[in-house]
């Protein structure tokens, strides 16, 4: 009954049709070919809400297709172009190779990048941690919570430990910071002023140091942590139970263990897996089959001694990797949690 119900659907018309809709019916008649490069210059909003509006599209009258595709192109002929950051930075990376792409919009954009905070997260890592080294903490842990994690968790590796376990404290007790402090901070940090910035967006505090965190190489993460331990052991265990770290990967279901290994380089699990506890090592051995791991094995015997710091960078792409496959929806991320677990 309900292929019959499908069946007698009315098709849709032209006036009929979303601008969602629309969308769908161009890539459709594309088709992967012609299409192909318009889906990669879409953003990740962008694909969801088309591809779901695709998929419930349902008939299209003939006629709708020819017209939708008229009025695009008379539209596309009258239309003015605009040139922005965004656009220019994407066609860049999209036409030239990254490092003379990413050299170009450095060029561009300057040592400080369109707004204050953007700013702040292209100066180097050592000359903003050397001038934040002689600011109230209070203020040093605003303007890190502003940044990227990967630039505050350098930039806290670099201040002396005592002074960036106050500066980690204290940004684990940031609420909204209000506009006018923000504004004089800016002011402070002789930057230019952002109109269009009213507040910081909620956040919980534990996640974005989870984050920053994960950042960290496993020695300086393990001493911030133990640190922390002494003074907020509440904060410490709850940034904890928020990571994923590389020993996270034993709790990944067989699926999303395959998943994983199909991605990874073979240098890199081999380095990664060479310098593993032995337990951590057998998991994911245990979901290849013998020959893969029999060779994984030979990889890992002819790397001979390896340095820590090479065998935590190899780690370090294997978990997050295993968080880009998550954040796609191509594995399945849990913690230990009654609520991650799997019913079969």
């Amino acid at each position: 009954m309900q292929a019959l119900a499908s069946a007698q659907k009315k098709s849709m018309t032209l006036n009929e049709l979303s601008g969602p809709q629309r969308a769908a019916v161009l890539l459709l008649a594309l088709g992967p070919e012609h299409g192909a490069e318009v889906w990669r210059l879409l953003e990740e909003d962008e694909l969801r809400i088309i591809s779901r509006t695709m998929a419930q599209l349902g008939a299209v009258e003939p006629e709708a297709v020819e017209n939708l595709i008229v009025d695009f192109a008379e539209r596309l002929s009258t239309a003015a172009v605009t040139g922005s950051f965004d656009r220019t930075e994407m066609l860049l990376r999209q036409t030239l190779p990254a490092a003379q792409a990413r050299a170009i919009m450095d060029e561009i954009r300057g040592p400080a990048g369109r707004n204050m905070w953007q700013k702040l997260s292209n100066v180097d890592c050592e000359l903003l941690a050397n001038y934040l080294k002689n600011e109230y903490p209070q203020t040093v842990a605003v303007i890190l919570s502003k940044i990227k994690p990967e630039n505050a968790a350098r930039v806290l590796t670099i201040l002396p430990e005592d002074y960036a376990i106050d500066v980690v404290n204290r940004m684990l007790k940031l609420d909204s910071v209000q506009k006018v402090a923000l504004d004089h901070i800016e002011e402070t940090l002789r930057n230019e002023f952002i109109a269009s910035l009213s507040r910081t967006a909620q956040r919980d505090s534990h996640e974005m140091m989870a984050e920053v965190f994960n950042a960290f190489d496993r020695q300086t993460e393990t001493r911030f942590l133990a640190s922390l331990d002494e003074i907020n052991k509440d904060a410490a265990e709850r940034i904890r139970s928020l990571m994923f770290t590389f020993e996270d990967l034993t709790k990944l279901d067989p699926a999303s263990v395959q998943t994983l290994m199909r991605h990874i380089d073979k240098d890199t699990l081999a380095r990664a897996l060479k310098g593993a506890p032995e337990p951590i090592r057998e998991f994911l051995m245990s979901n290849m089959s013998s020959r893969a791991a029999k060779m994984l094995q030979d990889d890992m015997d002819a790397l001979g001694p390896m340095r820590l710091k090479d065998v935590d960078e190899a780690q370090m792409k294997m978990v997050n990797l295993a968080r880009d496959l998550a954040d796609r929806g191509e594995i399945m991320i849990t913690k230990n949690s009654a609520e991650d677990e799997l019913i079969y």
